[in-house]
């Protein structure tokens, strides 16, 4: 990335129950991924990771999938972690209170802690040569009560370029006005100067 920061993406399902389409079942998961792809390259990221095993809309945090996120992060050895918040937001029940993305965030936060630093947490990991590692922070998106807001002025292009590569699931939006309105009130409820753009997190520190 351009700031000297080494990012890569773990996507859990390649997206098989998503779309607005009839587009046929089969073809979905190979589109998804495709999309997921372009959207990351529109950002700078050229790591895409995806797990197997894992149906579209049928995730829960169970410890195969606690072990998979363990194993990606001692292969990745990253100092933080973004992930979903593993809490549901009751007047948002569309996107981040999805089930697999709830599901998702709790996985993961249990693959930071205990998990990823624990030598003793799925010792087949250890016979792959995967060490433990200890991720320093970690950081919620789409749950209640954020408490760190980024300035995301200057990027929102490449963001909307990525929201657009999604476009079995974006085509359908006025993309553009639907991401500046809602990051616009991110930013006021901030206290961010008129006109900036906002994303908003729970950062968690783990040590």
């Amino acid at each position: 990335m351009e700031d000297g920061v080494a990012v890569g993406y773990l996507i859990v399902t390649r997206g098989d129950a998503g779309g607005f389409d009839d587009t046929a079942r089969e073809r979905m998961p190979r589109l998804r991924e495709a999309e997921q792809r372009a959207a990351a390259a529109a950002v700078g990221v050229t790591r895409v990771d995806f797990l197997d095993g894992y149906a579209d809309g049928t995730v829960t945090p169970t410890l195969d999938l606690r072990r998979d996120v363990t194993a990606a992060i001692r292969r990745f050895r990253p100092d933080r972690v973004l992930t979903n918040s593993p809490l549901r937001r009751w007047e948002h029940l569309a996107g981040p209170s999805h089930p697999d993305h709830l599901a998702v965030g709790e996985a993961t936060t249990c693959a930071v802690y205990p998990d990823a630093r624990n030598p003793f947490a799925h010792p087949e990991l250890l016979a792959q040569g995967l060490q433990p590692w200890v991720v320093r922070e970690i950081w919620y998106a789409g749950g209640p009560g954020p408490d760190h807001a980024v300035d995301i002025t200057d990027q929102i292009d490449r963001k909307i370029a990525a929201m657009r590569a999604h476009s079995s699931q974006t085509d359908r939006l006025d993309l553009e006005t639907w991401v500046r309105d809602r990051l616009t009130a991110v930013a006021d409820n901030a206290g961010l100067p008129s006109g900036r753009l906002a994303e908003a997190f729970t950062v968690l520190r783990t040590e």
